[in-house]
């Protein structure tokens, strides 16, 4: 409620609301399994600096098909939004970008 409330007062003064995505898992497993060693690193290089799959994996010195994957699971849990960018005089790209500014992911062991 503390949080709420702090947003609340900032959107009544007219401020931006930061950017920032909670995501909550039932079962702390879950969180385990999406957060691995590659896919933070896939996601600190698209925080750092969106692009197409082919250029993440490039950065990342990994394979493209396995970038995919990860994009795509990251996508289902919201932390990476992938969108259709037109680019002038040479069609078109799926650009991987950071969902949000800041993410909290959050379990609770019952």
């Amino acid at each position: 409620f503390k949080r709420g409330r702090r947003l609340a007062k900032a959107a009544d003064r007219g401020e931006k609301l930061p950017e920032e995505c909670i995501i909550s898992f039932e079962d702390p497993a879950e969180m385990m399994k999406l957060v691995t060693t590659a896919r933070l690193a896939l996601f600190r290089t698209v925080k750092e600096m969106p692009g197409s799959i082919t250029e993440i994996s490039q950065r990342l010195h990994r394979d493209r098909s396995a970038v995919k994957r990860d994009v795509d699971e990251l996508e289902r849990a919201g932390l990476v939004v992938v969108r259709e960018r037109v680019l002038p005089g040479h069609g078109r790209m799926k650009e991987v970008r950071a969902a949000a500014s800041r993410f909290s992911l959050q379990a609770d062991i019952v």
